[in-house]
């Protein structure tokens, strides 16, 4: 699929500098033609699977209960008020991954996963805030969305209802409701209080971004950091120290060693960009690929100039001048490898027809066998979506 080229008669780009981060934007029939690519039943048999995370929330008579996934069983789909909602089913569906791709006028390090929701009549996560943009767009049957805009006030934090396995918004005044058809489409920028209602069954794709906060990525940086080696390791002596009488004081000298330690740390920013660039492209955790038979260089290369090349949906890849991230590794590439690489990252795939002049330039080949040996990097033009019935 290619790019969406307008949203509600818009421009990407009048998109981008009116609506992201910005406002809201309710939009008719955004996917002219719209049919599921995915069936419930396809989005229940990823339910039961140990390595896609999933979970279900259920409201009864004012009171919410949450369980996690695997689900062996599900509740009867007679029964209202349920809601089973199931991450990154692009990583598991190729015509879901083609749907999401739809999407990427925003940058891939931006990008978190297309999650998937499928509700009884009246079911729902209740009135709640997600602290990153989204797209939702509505798949199957019909959804009523309310929406409100942020708390008012710098820092101003919403109050939630206390006691509830959920971060429900305890003071949730809407300002805006509309009942959303398949095809139709209602992004929101972060902040905003929004809640979605099923209408009778319906499902909803819900396109998520990633919006890293300080202390999540500090958090990773710094763990990283104290595992890497980095020379000498100098350890705290107090050589001739006198006895103390009061030995639950903390030591003057331990304390300022310690301080110093911590204020004189620098990290170099060539580090720091290394470790953005692999914790970007870093899987989620529930990720697994599945490796195919190694291939020698001769035979990779035979195949990959009659068939083409391209990543596997899992894979994430980036660039940044002469450094190429994968799957949370870093690659420093001569300058006549850059091109190509680049192009596999920016396209997610090379043709057949270009793979004889990337595949010479240096390090190319033993990188891609390298990759395409791990699962990241497949043989061939991604399947054909199949044609789902309506």
């Amino acid at each position: 699929m290619d790019l969406l080229d307008s949203i509600g008669g818009l421009s990407v780009d009048q998109f981008m500098r009116r609506h992201w981060q910005r406002a809201p934007l309710l939009v008719r029939g955004a996917l002219p033609g719209f049919v599921s690519p995915i069936e419930p039943a396809r989005l229940f048999d990823l339910a039961a699977s140990e390595d896609v995370e999933s979970r279900t929330v259920s409201v009864s008579g004012g009171r919410w209960t949450l369980a996690h996934g695997p689900f062996d069983r599900l509740p009867p789909r007679r029964r209202p008020g349920w809601t089973l909602l199931v991450q990154g089913v692009d990583l598991h569906d190729d015509a879901v991954a083609a749907l999401m791709a739809r999407f990427r006028f925003v940058p891939d390090a931006r990008v978190d996963d297309l999650m998937i929701s499928f509700a009884t009549d009246g079911g729902g996560v209740g009135p709640h805030v997600d602290q990153y943009d989204v797209f939702l767009l509505q798949a199957r049957g019909t959804r009523r969305w309310r929406i409100a805009p942020p708390a008012q006030g710098r820092g101003a934090v919403p109050a939630l209802v206390p006691d509830v396995p959920l971060k429900l918004l305890a003071d949730f005044e809407p300002t805006q409701e509309w009942l959303l058809e398949p095809g139709d489409m209602l992004y929101l920028p972060p902040g905003w209080g929004h809640e979605g209602t099923a209408v009778g069954e319906c499902m909803t794709f819900s396109i998520g971004f990633r919006a890293p906060s300080r202390q999540e990525f500090l958090a990773a940086f710094l763990a990283t950091a104290a595992d890497e080696p980095g020379g000498p390791d100098p350890r705290f002596s107090d050589r001739g120290r006198a006895a103390t009488v009061a030995p639950a004081r903390l030591p003057e000298d331990l304390t300022e060693r310690l301080r110093d330690w911590a204020l004189d740390w620098r990290p170099s920013a060539a580090r720091v960009d290394r470790f953005i660039g692999c914790w970007m492209t870093e899987p989620k955790a529930q990720v697994w690929f599945d490796t195919p038979a190694p291939l020698s260089p001769v035979r990779f290369e035979r195949a990959a100039t009659r068939d083409g090349l391209r990543l596997d949906r899992r894979t994430r890849m980036a660039w940044r001048g002469g450094t190429v991230f994968i799957n949370g590794e870093a690659h420093d590439v001569p300058v006549a490898a850059r091109r190509w690489l680049r192009r596999l990252a920016d396209r997610r795939l090379l043709a057949a027809a270009e793979c004889p002049r990337a595949l010479a330039a240096p390090g190319v080949a033993a990188m891609l066998v390298g990759w395409h040996d791990a699962g990241w990097l497949r043989l061939g033009a991604a399947p054909a979506p199949p044609s789902p019935s309506p």
